[in-house]
């Protein structure tokens, strides 16, 4: 059963100026040490990717805390939700902390998809309930 869905939209150039007015501090502060030193690989290479992935990252965790229906108030926190890419490259949610501990008390499970284009990052987020820990209702008519 679906708990929340959330999205969110994100102009990179916003994200590029608030790296140009408080540098790596923004990133640190969005970012988990994971995602962190993928980041500061990615920036190595081509500081556009760097940026777009900064960019992805912003958005999917807007778009989770919404999807949770928390916005970013505690126990959800930037660093404790982190976008990781599975070996395959799909992303995922690996929470953290009191977060991580809250989410898996719901038994909830997430679903992330991040895209980006020219200067728009895009997050699409949705929220279930795990069908492995949650009672399978009944069909009509069934005892």
């Amino acid at each position: 059963m679906i708990v929340g869905i959330g999205t969110d939209l994100c102009d990179v150039r916003r994200i590029r100026e608030a790296l140009d007015r408080r540098g790596d501090r923004f990133a640190e502060k969005v970012l988990g040490e994971r995602e962190m030193a993928v980041w500061r690989a990615r920036t190595a290479r081509s500081p556009v990717r760097g940026l777009r992935y900064l960019a992805t990252r912003f958005a999917a965790k807007e778009a989770f805390s919404k999807a949770i229906g928390l916005g970013i108030h505690m126990p959800m926190a930037w660093r404790r939700c982190e976008i990781l890419n599975a070996e395959s490259g799909q992303p995922q949610i690996v929470l953290n902390g009191e977060l991580a501990d809250w989410f898996a008390a719901r038994h909830w499970q997430a679903h992330v998809t991040v895209t980006d284009e020219g200067d728009l990052a895009q997050a699409f987020v949705v929220v279930e309930t795990d069908p492995a820990r949650s009672p399978v209702p009944a069909a009509a008519g069934q005892p």
